[in-house]
């Protein structure tokens, strides 16, 4: 079923396509396969990363119909988790305080824990607006 609410940003897709030869904007719009194989290819060698420059419209409209919309906002969510996931900010901003806690005190369960939430931000964010938090 359709959103009527945007869940993911244009402009947070380009922010992130400036560090697109290591994945970002992939692994924000909920592309994980393909984000890991730009992160170990360096954008398929930089080819992938200038043909992603006009697929991002496509991904946010996908990004958009794939997650629910809600009170957890995705875009402040990634940002959380790319700059200061080491302390775990995004996990309490979603209201897991003890993963928040846990991810301070291990250093994001020493870089792993960081790691797959890059893998999976998009559904744990999907599912708790689901729950309606």
């Amino acid at each position: 079923m359709y959103n009527e609410e945007k869940t993911h940003s244009l402009l947070i897709g380009y922010l992130l396509w400036i560090f697109g030869f290591m994945g970002a904007h992939r692994f924000y719009y909920g592309k994980q396969i393909s984000g890991a194989i730009w992160f170990f290819t360096l954008g398929l060698l930089g080819i992938g990363w200038i043909i992603d420059l006009f697929l991002i419209p496509a991904m946010d409209r996908e990004a958009d119909y794939r997650f629910e919309a809600g009170p957890i906002d995705y875009d402040l969510t990634w940002i959380l988790l790319t700059f200061l996931g080491f302390f775990g900010i995004h996990r309490f901003y979603m209201g897991k305080v003890f993963t928040g806690l846990l991810y301070l005190f291990t250093l994001g369960l020493f870089g792993l824990g960081i790691l797959y939430d890059f893998f999976t931000l998009n559904e744990q964010v999907s599912e708790l607006n689901e729950n309606g938090v």
